[in-house]
């Protein structure tokens, strides 16, 4: 049985092309830093759980809610195929029960604050927002898209953001791995964009620089039903 089973959806990705260095202590152990046309990447998501099962059952008042993280990505090679994955800097939730389990049995970087979102869809745009209250502020990640979902090109930038199927945290010296299960998805072409985010006291230091960093690119994708499977601890 899955350990998680939910849908995901609306995701929006700001991406941002960055230093391999800024990330070489944050790479687990046993994978490298993946590149996509020799650019390494950080990506800020926010989409919403839909729909949330853990185990099978749905708790009560954790079956729809928000996440935003800080995300980059690696790969591993396993018996000559390469995995390719994503490793979080912070995921950040409003409900203290999910962030509990998170770090617990997956060793992730969860944090609990309030949260909000809105989606207004009509026939020609969608206009999606996620907020997050730090200590200071509110901070808001927003686009505007046509509402027109395109399938993804291979060998393109949105696949190579969005098709990453395995999840990797550190674990004191050991890696955990873990695999998320979900079809290709499509994606909206975005008009617009707007980022408000205190990036140092949300996610420290080392990426302070982001609030001043203009995008490389920012997709909204629709998403689908997603599971994700038992972890593996690996050296």
């Amino acid at each position: 049985m899955s350990f998680l089973k939910a849908e995901w959806r609306k995701l929006v990705m700001i991406n941002y092309k960055v230093t391999p260095e800024l990330l070489k202590s944050y790479v687990p152990v046993g994978t490298e830093l993946d590149f996509f046309q020799g650019n390494c990447y950080v990506s800020l998501i926010g989409f919403m759980f839909k729909n949330t099962k853990l185990l099978g059952v749905k708790i009560p008042f954790h079956t729809n809610f928000e996440e935003v993280n800080l995300r980059f990505y690696v790969k591993r090679k396993d018996k000559n195929v390469w995995k390719r994955g994503v490793v979080f800097i912070k995921e950040i939730v409003p409900k203290p029960a999910i962030t509990f389990v998170a770090n617990t049995i997956y060793n992730e970087n969860y944090q609990t604050l309030p949260m909000k979102h809105s989606w207004k869809i009509d026939n020609n745009n969608i206009e999606v927002d996620y907020l997050w209250k730090s200590s200071s502020s509110w901070n808001s990640i927003s686009v505007l898209a046509e509402n027109t979902l395109i399938d993804i090109e291979k060998d393109s930038e949105v696949e190579f953001i969005a098709e990453h199927y395995w999840g990797y945290a550190k674990h004191k010296l050991k890696t955990n791995e873990y695999e998320v299960v979900h079809p290709s998805w499509k994606y909206y072409p975005v008009v617009e964009w707007k980022i408000d985010v205190n990036f140092k006291e949300t996610y420290g230091i080392d990426f302070k620089f982001l609030k001043e960093t203009t995008p490389a690119s920012v997709f909204l994708l629709e998403g689908s039903e997603i599971s994700v499977e038992n972890k593996i601890e690996m050296i």
